[in-house]
């Protein structure tokens, strides 16, 4: 099977080589008749165009003069024109580089033709010399840049074409112009150009009207019945980029993105890099920007374990350490099928890291202990938990096992094998939560705070180890590992939080699912018109963990602002219409309910905390909560009994430890009732 693939590949490239070969060997064979008859015309000329008086007595001389250098002029042509590529230039593209080609080796072969004429030969009219070269290079132009004129001529679309307005008159917009309107495959046209440019109003661009600047797009889409708008400005900012989305928005067209201005410095600006606007154009702010120097000094030359690595955080997240030189990446995941895709990834990209990729379970403390045993990571980056809400309302212990006493083992076994910094990744479903998964994340928070607490003291030795096998005897460290003896005076680990909320895009996110429904026909599920969520990009949250991860002394809640909610309603409306749709007309919006767990709204601090800035304008921390440090500890073995029996009432368990978990029906309840007042 992979030999016929080889050769019908070779096949095709043999045909496409013998098609350049024929198309070479015909404009060489034009070229010789070309360069040799615009001299004979212009000697023609000279005489009045009478070929009597030509070749008279008195003037055949300079007939026989033209008819001897023919030869010599020929091969000299051959050879330049092939140097110059105008043998291997794709014609039907031809534009200003190929004319300058052209017009370089009508020159040096003009010269040429003058000089050695007049040396070898005779003296020539002036005339002869002049329009000789003028000619020669009309005529090898011409019939150069007349394909191009016939494939345009061929191109043009008609009366049924989709209309286009195109947004950028500058050379991305250009390249985008050209490559819808002269491609015979696409079925789209471009009869409109808007530009923020006051001195491109009025003008034409390849014969297409700018029409004014961004306040007249509303306006030419009626007059100019478009259908679909195209975004080709790379280099603008953010914010001009989100002001020209909310008024594209508005219109029923399509719209697609030219991501960014990396493809114009690679020259590769075609309609196949333009993208789907994506909904994070409209966030409520600019993507967050920070110094990341000291993030990557302080990967370098670290030994890295990622938990959950195979998650959309975790991946990310392994994909930023390996890209700065790490000692080794250990990737920890229960999941096998995605932690094998990022493994492959990795291994294609980075072929010389050191990489390891292990399955197991946080929840298996033998597993989690012999891994931090064997490679002693300097960095852990716990990304590992269950984070669906409805879901771990239905299991309420499994989000306790999984994500409170996961949390636990993989933090215990860091401290006592040298770990240097632990990181966990927290959410804002962690403040006052009213769902198991948020108060789980509490949880998550309030143990590496104590432990952060307990080593400053100088008593981690206090912390009692929490594992399920064998019979649990208090304070025993034998059970795991019987040949380790724990030196708890030299323990150092620095614990940090960090919290953000939603990530677009991620497993389970609520973009996703409401573009597979919009391409299904909708309708488009919301749960409440007007629950609202915090949301960041993926690579936003990765640079905060990682962040947190150099700058951390232990015991920080890392907060990043971002910026205010947004309303789910209006992220699925604002979904449809960049996809060309009415809401309610062409795809349906149903509202189907608050799930159970689900509150309207997020929150990024608890009241109790406050905020203090970092050198990053958009980085706060959150100063820790007072707790009880040594109550928390002696409650969380009950904790985990509870949860390894199943027990139905554990949510009264944890109601208890996280004194801000309650109900979601009486905070949502509260929430309207205030609103209401206002």
């Amino acid at each position: 099977m992979g030999n016929s693939k080889t050769v019908e590949k070779d096949n095709v490239l043999k045909k496409i080589l013998h098609k350049g070969r024929s198309v070479a060997l015909v404009l060489g064979i034009y070229d010789i008749i070309a360069v040799n008859a615009s001299f004979f015309l212009a000697l023609w000329f000279r005489f009045d165009c009478k070929y009597s008086v030509m070749s008279n007595a008195d003037n055949e001389k300079y007939l026989h003069a033209w008819l001897a250098f023919t030869g010599m002029y020929s091969v000299f042509c051959i050879i330049v024109f092939y140097f110059m590529n105008l043998y291997r230039s794709i014609w039907k593209y031809a534009s200003y580089s190929e004319l300058v080609k052209i017009a370089a080796a009508t020159m040096m072969t003009g010269v040429f033709h003058t000089v050695f004429i007049t040396a070898f030969f005779r003296t020539m009219p002036v005339a002869y010399y002049i329009v000789g070269i003028l000619l020669q290079f009309m005529l090898i132009t011409g019939i150069r840049f007349s394909y191009r004129f016939i494939y345009l001529l061929s191109a043009q679309k008609d009366k049924n074409s989709l209309p286009v307005m195109l947004i950028g008159a500058g050379s991305a917009g250009q390249m985008i112009l050209r490559d819808i309107n002269f491609a015979a495959e696409s079925n789209e046209k471009v009869v409109c150009i808007i530009d923020d440019n006051p001195d491109k109003k009025a003008r034409l661009l390849d014969g297409v009207p700018i029409v004014g600047n961004r306040d007249d797009i509303l306006a030419n889409v009626e007059k100019y019945h478009v259908k679909k708008i195209v975004i080709a400005v790379p280099s603008a900012s953010v914010a001009d980029r989100r002001d020209i989305l909310n008024i594209c928005k508005e219109t029923d067209c399509e719209l697609k993105n030219l991501p960014g201005i990396f493809q114009m410095v690679e020259g590769k600006v075609t309609v196949s890099q333009l993208k789907n606007v994506a909904i994070e154009d409209l966030l409520g702010r600019d993507p967050i920007k920070t110094d990341m120097s000291e993030v990557y000094k302080f990967i370098s030359g670290k030994t890295v374990l990622v938990t959950g690595g195979g998650g959309t955080i975790g991946s990310e997240l392994c994909r930023q350490v390996a890209a700065h030189n790490p000692k080794q990446l250990i990737i920890f995941d229960i999941y096998e099928n995605s932690t094998y895709s990022i493994q492959l990834e990795l291994k294609k990209r980075f072929p010389y890291m050191k990489l390891e990729v292990l399955i197991g379970s946080v929840r298996d403390s033998r597993k989690i202990f012999d891994v931090m045993k064997k490679y002693r990571p300097n960095l852990v980056l716990h990304a590992a938990a269950h984070k669906h809400v409805p879901l771990m309302e239905d299991s309420p212990c499994e989000a306790i096992k999984n994500n409170a006493i996961g949390t636990y083992k993989t933090a215990y076994a860091a401290m006592v094998n040298g770990c240097e910094r632990f990181v966990l990744i927290s959410t804002d479903k962690a403040v006052n939560p009213t769902n198991i998964m948020g108060a789980s994340k509490r949880l998550c928070e309030m143990i590496i705070q104590s432990f952060g607490k307990k080593i400053k003291d100088g008593k981690a030795d206090e912390i009692p180890q929490l594992f399920t096998h064998g019979v649990y005897r208090e304070n025993s460290h034998e059970d795991l590992l019987d040949d380790v003896e724990f030196d708890y005076s030299n323990i150092h680990t620095e614990f940090v939080a960090v919290r953000f909320g939603n990530v677009l895009g991620s497993n389970g996110s609520v973009v996703p699912i409401f573009k597979k429904q919009i391409e299904s026909g909708g309708p488009v599920t919301v749960t409440d018109k007007d629950i609202n969520r915090f949301f960041m990009l993926v690579n936003e949250a990765v640079s905060l963990v990682l962040l947190a991860g150099s700058k951390a002394h232990g015991g920080e809640i890392f907060v990043l602002d971002m910026g205010e909610p947004v309303k789910i309603d209006t992220l699925a409306r604002n979904l449809i219409k960049l996809s060309g749709y009415k809401p309610d007309v062409d795809i349906k919006v149903e509202y189907t309910g608050l799930r159970p767990g689900e509150k309207l709204y997020e929150e990024k601090l608890m009241s109790e905390e406050g905020l203090r800035k970092t050198e990053d304008d958009l980085i706060y921390i959150g100063n820790p909560i007072p707790l009880d440090t040594e109550k928390l500890l002696s409650q969380l073995d009950k904790l985990m009994s509870v949860a390894y029996s199943n027990d139905e009432d554990i949510r009264s368990y944890v109601e208890e430890m996280v004194p801000t978990y309650h109900e979601a029906s009486v905070v949502n309840a509260k929430f309207n009732k205030d609103k209401a007042n206002k």
